[in-house]
């Protein structure tokens, strides 16, 4: 129900203002070294506190429960988990009468018969993507275990549509509300042929992965809606060498739902965060009457701005359970 993955899996657990945060992977290779440092610059990357991200921060020091011995994996499930400290739930009162539009508040409320922690968001909380980026730095050192010169990077492209993205951020500062994004995201390194036909594409099982990050509300591969716009002989990518090397890159890195050994390129939609700091009209469950709500608490105006690391991460945990996959079919 909460997992990820067919031989690489993927769970997450905790809540924002809980204990702790944390990620349970299973399907781990044996003897990949493993170390705290080894998290320190993803999870920096994804840490808040700069100009048009929230003010909340967390020391994010990866405690490592089971599955790691003498710096090495050692095959069993692997549990990283990361401490709360940073949290101030009073600001989160409110919304159990007025759930905020565009937060889970509601939906949560009714799917868990009101019984779920609602502090920051609880389990839906952007909180959890620490334990994606913690699940990302294990899955790349998987695929560098095999494929050694791959690398996996996302940028942020534009900001309401500004792609300066330094002007776009004081634009939401002085707007004093928030903003949404394009952030693109491209491998490289990675040979032709992983993934499966249909179901478990390489697109579907990366785009399954990216939806698990909040606030992403489209995809697209390659040319992607523009090529909507094109003639095949446009799209089509021509080979130019033996290796599958192509002139264009309209696919994305795959074709036929498998990687083509050309980079994996795609980009996201990030929808402005939803606790935007303009008053807004919404219904009041207790009173029955259409109020102004007004979100309090530390948020995010920009919150793609924090996005490319978990991106990245997300990215390279589907790449891994599908080479792992390639691995048990004896594909690769």
């Amino acid at each position: 129900m909460n997992s990820f993955g067919k031989h690489f899996t993927v769970q997450i657990f905790g809540e924002s203002h809980g204990p702790v945060v944390g990620c349970l992977l299973d399907g781990c290779p044996p003897g990949i070294p493993l170390d705290i440092s080894d998290f320190e610059l993803p999870l920096q990357r994804r840490r808040g506190g700069g100009a048009g991200s929230t003010p909340r921060t967390e020391a994010d020091v990866p405690v490592f429960n089971s599955g790691v011995f003498n710096g090495f994996t050692t095959g069993a499930p692997l549990c990283i988990q990361f401490n709360n400290s940073n949290t101030r739930s009073s600001d989160y009162e409110a919304f159990k009468q007025q759930p905020r539009p565009g937060h889970a508040d509601f939906v949560s409320s009714v799917k868990y018969k009101g019984f779920q922690d609602y502090r920051g968001g609880g389990h839906f909380s952007g909180r959890l993507t620490a334990a994606l980026v913690a699940a990302g730095v294990v899955a790349e050192k998987i695929l560098k275990s095999h494929f050694p010169d791959c690398t996996c990077n996302a940028k942020v492209l534009s900001i309401g549509g500004n792609s300066q993205l330094e002007e776009a951020v004081q634009h939401a500062i002085a707007l004093n509300d928030t903003l949404g994004a394009v952030v693109e995201c491209c491998m490289k390194g990675l040979p032709a042929g992983l993934g499966e036909p249909f179901f478990n594409s390489c697109e579907s099982v990366i785009s399954h992965a990216v939806f698990s990050i909040p606030a992403v509300k489209a995809i697209e591969f390659g040319s992607g809606f523009a090529a909507a716009q094109m003639k095949g002989s446009e799209h089509n990518d021509v080979f130019i060498d033996e290796k599958g090397t192509t002139a264009t890159n309209h696919a994305g890195g795959i074709t036929g739902g498998l990687t083509n050994g050309n980079d994996l390129l795609f980009r996201i939609a990030v929808k402005p965060a939803s606790s935007t700091p303009q008053p807004q009209q919404t219904f009041h469950f207790e009173s029955g009457n259409i109020e102004i709500l007004e979100v309090k608490g530390r948020h995010d105006l920009v919150i793609a701005l924090r996005v490319p690391p978990v991106l990245e991460a997300v990215t390279m945990i589907a790449v891994a359970d599908l080479l792992l996959c390639a691995k048990a079919n004896g594909t690769v």
